[in-house]
Formats: C-alpha cells, structure tokens, sequence
C-alpha cells in the first residue's frame, strides 16, 4: 500500500466539476420553485426529499407535501446516485443485466469491501481475497465497465467513507444497497439503505418509491465532555428509540451543539441511526461540512453551497419551535452526557460506563476480554484513529501495554495513507496493534479467529455498529459490546469488562501507578498532507471506459460457477399457489436478515442464488420448539433443518408461508433475505411487524408481506398448519386480506379459524405481486 505520486499542480476528483455544476443548477432551480409554492417552514429533510420526487403533477404534489402524509403516502423519487458494496452488488449487477439495459442511467459505483476475510494482516488478508474471490472480482469490474459504473477494487476502502470522502455533497439523495448508506448524512446528504431491486430501478431509469417518512428532530445542545465523543450521542439514543423506534423515520439533527460535531463524527451518528430502523439520519450543512468538502479537494462543490446554505437547513422557524413540525422531538444535552457501551446482542442495550462494570457482574457476562476491535464503516475515519493514537502514545510513555489484542482496520485507502504519513500507522505497529485490511472484516463476520473455540463464551468489544448473535464470528456465546474507538482503546488496555477504565489505576510493568487521561484529537490532518493524499486519483479506483468502447467488454457467467449464478426466473403467478400453503417456520423473537441469508462464510455465494438458499433461516428460533433451525415436515413428520424442509417443498412443488416476530427482518439491506424465500416456493411472509428495507424488499421479490390485524393472533398459527388466502384475487391497496387456518396437527385436528391481516401495499406494489417480481414488471412493460 504505497503512496502514489502526486502532482501538485493538479487536483483530481472521482466527481468532476460539470457533474457538481448540473447537480446544483439543478437543485437550486427546483428550490426556487419549491419556495413559490409552499410558504409553510420546512425541515431539511422536506426540502431534500421535495427538490427529488419525480412528480410534475400539482395535485400530487399537494398531497406529498401536506405533513399529515408522513408515515403513510408513498413517493416517487430521483436520486442522485447508487452506490453499492460487492456482497450486495453481485446480485443487483445479475437483475440489471436481465433488465437489458446498455447503460446505468445515473451515477453508480460498486465498492469491494465485504468478501475480504480478516484473519492475520492487511497485506496477507489482501492477497487471499485477491485469489478466492477473483472470480467474483473480475465479474464485478467487467460488469461496471461494461455499463459504466465507477469500481472500487479491494483494499480501496469502505463504501461509506469512501462515499463520505468523494462521492456525497450537500443536498444530494443517495441510494446504496446497504443498511449503513445513511453515514452520508454527515455530509447533510440524504442517502437511504435499499435492496438491490431499488437499486436497479434508479439505474435503469424508474423513479424508486419510497413511503415517504415521519421525521423525528433530535437536539443536540451544549458540548462534549472529553472522554466523550459522536459515538456516544448514536449510543445514547439507540437506548432512548430501541432497534425498532426509528421505523419509517428520518432522524433530523439541530441545535447549537451541532455545531460542535466535524462532518466524520456526524457521518458516525447517521451511519447508526440504522440501528433504530430508520429510514436515514441526516445533519445540516455548515462550517464543519464546508471543512471537509475542501479537505477532501471538493472546492468547487462549496462554490456553490457557500451561497445556497437555507437549502441545506432546516428553516429558522422550525429549530426555533421543533414540536410544531417534527412528528417528535428529543433533546440530548451534550454536557450530561458520559460514555455508553452497548450490548451484548442488540445495539440498543445502553448502558453507561459508569454503570458498566456493576452490569456485567450482575448479569454474568464473561468480564476477560478475548478481542477489542476498531474500525468499521462507523468509526474507521481519520479523527478516530487520531484518538486511538493519542491514547496509544500516551499508553507508551507510561509503560503501559496491551492487555487483550487490539486489531484495527482504516476506513479507506486515503485514511490508511494519512495515518502512514502522520507517523500513526508506526505507533500502532510497534505497540501490537494488527492493523486489517482497509475493509469491513469482523464488524460483518468476516474474521477468522483463531483464539478461541467456535462454541467458546468470551467477550468482545469494538467500535461497530451491529453485535446481533454470531455477527462478528459467527459464534453465538460471543458477546459483543458496542463502543467509541477510544473506549475500546482503552479497555484494551486493562483487558476486563469489570474495571472501569477512565477512573482505575493502572500499573506499568514496575508496578508504578497511571491513570488515563482523556485522548487529544485531530478532525482533520494537515493540509499538506491532504494535498499529498487527495491530490491524485486514489488507489483501487476504476473509472469506466468511454461509452464507444463498453458494447465490446463481454460478461460471462461460467454455468459451472459454485459463485455466480444468471439469475433464475420465478414462477409465474397462480392465485392457486395461495391456497393451502404449508408452514415453513413461525419464528419467535428477534429474526434479522442475518437469522434470515447469514453472512460470514456464506458471502461468497451472494451472487448465487440457489447455494446461498440453503442457508436460509438457519439462525431463526422456531417457537414451537424453541430451538434454532429444526423444524417439523408436516408431511414425514420427521424433524429437520429449515432449508431442507424449503427444499423440500420446492422439490414437491409445495407453496409455503413464513411467519415472523416483532421487527421481522431488522438489520442489513440484503436482498438475499426476501429472494431466497422466493426462490424456494414461499408465498406469504406474514409477521407482527416488519423492518423498513426487509418488507421492501419482499414486495420487490413478488412476496406478500402481511402483518397481523390483532398481533395477538401470532399465537393461533400451529405447527401442522396450512394456511390459505381465499380472497387473494381481490388483493387492493388498503383492503384487508382474510386469512383462512387449517389446523391440521394430528392430536387431534382442530377447527379451522379465520383471521384478518393488513399490508401495505400500493396498485404499482400489487402489480410487482401479479407479475412475480417487480423486475418482471419492468421487463414485460
């Protein structure tokens, strides 16, 4: 990973100055318009959402714009931009290609950050994934070529710095297929996480629908302590929401302590935010956001939001009276606020770190720490890393030393130079640190431990953003605690979970006694240095070719390939197939995308549909036993996996219905969760309530998402069940669907009932039911 040569007379940009002039022309004229026809105060996430919906109509146009439409109203909308990482990219390119489109129709790039297994070192992990996955890599790279994407090859980074660091402006509305896409809202960019069908309608030039959201308005007022840091503020209120308050929202941030923030540490608070459900995060554009654009040598973007800045805040009426326009208000005070770790196993666990320890003795959670780990798309920028270092450094004088080991992974290229050249990459190095390849590794359960048992109960820490069971390693007794990067830092150096960091003694190897001190920080590196970095194209990037030259670059898929798979079609519709359908699993408690398509080993079948459909909802608890993938086949009844029993119906041509929990399919955005269920013959999801991006994409898919009329009903369905759906032909917008139960469990059959269900889909989403799949709907218009 050397430094490239820099030419000092030359900036260069992945985003030229032509695009950043269109895109502001554009908006601003759109703004104009927008302020003639509504008078009322708006909030920022109003006017983006408002400057990018694709309807001319001024009825439409009314009702999108009223308020009261919030949480109900769908949208049509024109982003700017896609953005996509490799995992999920795989089977967004494969729908692309069989939409027949020559060309994407707006900016997108792919980022290859996620099959990069952690396990020993940057330079060794690098060159594994090189060879594994070469495969995957050289389609992924043709296929951009071939259609005119930008491509980010391994070790360039992770998508959301790398978009924070070249991609995002003030304004824009971004779409990325995956759940952490909202880290651009750092940049008062609104960007939003979808499946990769969402993302293929932005590219093949559809307007992506979207229920337009509530805004909950958070103000920030005062200004941290400093052992706090931005980390603390997402922390703080994924405890106040829960993983499921934010559903259906955007998260607006304001108030004076706004100002205290750099544009990373918001990018961290956004990135988060997905972790309440919401639909994205998103801070004003000021100072900080104008000191990053010109550190990131993205001058001329500040050319134009220098003079536009009411764009890109919320109206002085709304801050001044935030009840009256956001649909709730929570008000976090930056001085009281101390550190927080979240978890084990949900990130909404919250606890101060005052309190931590005394919590972890009561709830006898392994207190030796086995691994501490920092980086992730959340917290991998260079002010992390720069308290990270302070600490270190501070650790070295004392004579301190690791007491657990500490891996550690840059979010990009750009940041792994800076930290080279500033002398930090050496710090860490000498003091033990492993520093990971320039990628996702073990905040996504890419990390291949070998320290302890597979089975083992251990504790870990890190400065990521998601520790649902098995997320880091794929071990279900690993209990992961959520933390900054200088908290995690600093249990390193103590080891143990019960001692309180920041307040014990520690000693050297003498015995003499030290205390930490709060670490130092640095938001932004110096502007020569900025200029070495930022002042070429940066490494692993790949700019498409001329269109003149894209129609000869083949994309072939090798039918043999255990990796790629062209996309198989879906049966086509059969208001039959919704009658007598058998019960594939009632899930009980938390079910996430990663219960649902687990990653881990299983990412290097993502662009291969029928190998990655035999993972599915193999972490998913069945409620009639309790136990983690084992379930009855009503018809041997014979108990066996969940992906045989889906087998098995496929095989015998047997439709199916998946019954969820509370929050069904919370987490990632991957696709995979909703396309392997459909694949394997499953008909209907029905839950008691849905995660945003998950019931998305299920509609995408051609499954009929369903939530209960009475939640008290999940407990009615049975194990022996088939369930039917007499009126599924008059399936309409609004309209409940009667769903008939046959209970047919053998001691002894029981009465039939009856019970009602909502949805909520609209007449396009009922056409994307009809045709099997919303891509089939587009390929037979």
């Amino acid at each position: 990973m050397e430094a490239q040569a820099h030419n000092p007379q030359q900036t260069m940009s992945v985003v030229d100055s032509s695009y950043i002039d269109d895109l502001y022309t554009r908006l601003y004229t759109r703004y104009a318009a927008l302020k003639k026809r509504i008078t009322r105060p708006l909030t920022l996430t109003e006017k983006i959402l408002y400057l990018h919906l694709d309807t001319h109509s001024d009825t439409e146009l009314d009702t999108l714009t009223s308020p009261r439409h919030r949480g109900t109203q769908f949208a049509y909308i024109r982003p700017d931009r896609v953005i996509m990482q490799d995992a999920t990219a795989q089977m967004a390119l494969l729908q692309f290609i069989k939409s027949g489109k020559e060309e994407v129709a707006l900016p997108s790039s792919v980022h290859c950050d996620h099959l990069i297994l952690a396990k020993l070192n940057a330079l060794h992990d690098l060159n594994v994934a090189n060879t594994t996955n070469r495969e995957v890599y050289e389609f992924l790279q043709s296929t951009s070529a071939r259609y005119g994407l930008d491509y980010w090859q391994p070790g360039g980074g992770i998508i959301h710095q790398v978009t924070l660091e070249h991609y995002a402006l003030p304004g824009m509305l971004i779409i990325g297929t995956d759940s952490h896409t909202p880290n651009a809202g750092g940049m008062a960019s609104l960007a939003i996480g979808v499946g990769g069908a969402d993302a293929v309608d932005a590219m093949i030039d559809m307007p992506w629908e979207l229920k337009f959201p509530r805004i909950i308005g958070v103000k920030l007022t005062g200004t941290l302590s400093p052992w706090c840091s931005a980390k603390d503020i997402i922390l703080k209120l994924s405890g106040i929401l829960s993983v499921k308050g934010g559903t259906d929202h955007v998260i607006e941030y304001f108030g004076e302590g706004v100002s205290h923030l750099s544009c990373t540490g918001r990018a961290t608070i956004c990135n988060m935010g997905a972790e309440v459900g919401a639909t994205s995060s998103l801070f004003p554009y000021d100072i900080a956001t104008e000191r990053f654009l010109y550190a990131s040598k993205r001058a001329h973007a500040v050319e134009h939001t220098h003079n536009i800045q009411d764009m890109l805040t919320a109206d002085t009426r709304v801050i001044d009276s935030p009840a009256d326009y956001y649909d709730s208000v929570i008000e976090i005070h930056l001085d009281d606020l101390e550190p927080h770790i979240n978890g084990p196993y949900s990130p909404d666990i919250a606890t101060p770190l005052s309190r931590f320890a005394d919590f972890v003795k009561e709830k006898n959670y392994p207190r030796t720490l086995s691994s501490a780990l920092i980086g992730s798309c959340t917290n991998s920028s260079f002010q992390d890393l720069s308290r990270v270092h302070s600490l270190i450094s501070q650790a070295q004088k004392k004579g301190l030393t690791l007491k657990t080991p500490l891996w550690l992974s840059p979010g990009s290229e750009n940041v792994y130079q800076i930290i080279k050249m500033y002398g930090y990459l050496k710090t860490f190095q000498d003091f033990g640190v492993t520093i990971l390849a320039n990628a996702c590794g073990p905040c996504i359960g890419q990390w291949q431990r070998d320290d302890v048992d597979a089975q083992s109960k251990n504790s870990v820490i890190t400065s990521f953003n998601r520790n649902f069971a098995k997320r880091t390693d794929g071990n279900p007794l690993t209990h992961m605690f959520i933390a900054s990067p200088e908290i995690v830092c600093a249990y390193a150096l103590v080891g143990s979970l019960d001692i309180n960091p920041l307040t014990e003694v520690l000693y050297d190897q003498k015995g003499t006694p030290h205390q930490l001190e709060p670490p130092q920080d640095e938001e932004l590196p110096d502007s020569e240095i900025v200029d070495f970095v930022f002042g070429s194209l940066p490494k692993g990037y790949h700019a498409p070719p001329p269109p003149e030259q894209r129609s000869s670059i083949s994309i072939t898929i090798n039918p043999d390939s255990e990796r790629l798979q062209a996309l198989p079609d879906y049966l086509p519709y059969d208001p039959s197939a919704y009658q007598n359908m058998s019960l594939l699993i009632k899930v009980s408690g938390k079910c996430t995308t990663d219960h649902i398509s687990m990653a881990g080993p299983w990412l290097k079948y993502r662009g291969h549909l029928s190998n990655i459909s035999k993972n599915l909802l193999m972490g998913a608890t069945n409620a009639f036993n309790n136990t983690v993938n084992l379930v009855v086949n009503p018809y041997t009844g014979r108990m066996q996996s969940v992906p045989d029993l889906a087998h098995y119906y496929k095989e015998h041509n047997i439709a199916s219905v998946i019954v969820g929990d509370h929050n069904y399919g919370e987490g990632s955005s991957r696709e995979h969760a909703a396309m392997q269920p459909r694949f394997l013959g499953v008909r209907i999801v029905i839950a008691r309530s849905f995660a945003r991006i998950h019931e998305t994409n299920l509609k995408k898919q051609g499954l009929l998402p369903l939530t209960f009329a009475n939640p008290d009903d999940y407990a009615h369905i049975q194990e022996y069940d088939t369930i039917s759906i007499p009126d599924i032909e008059s399936l309409s917008p609004g309209t409940p669907l009667t769903l008939y139960l046959d209970h047919n469990h053998p001691h002894p059959k029981q009465p039939a009932e009856t019970i009602t269900a909502n949805h909520s889909l609209n007449a396009q989403q009922i056409s994307w039911i009809r045709n099997s799949s919303a891509l089939n709907t587009v390929c037979t218009t």
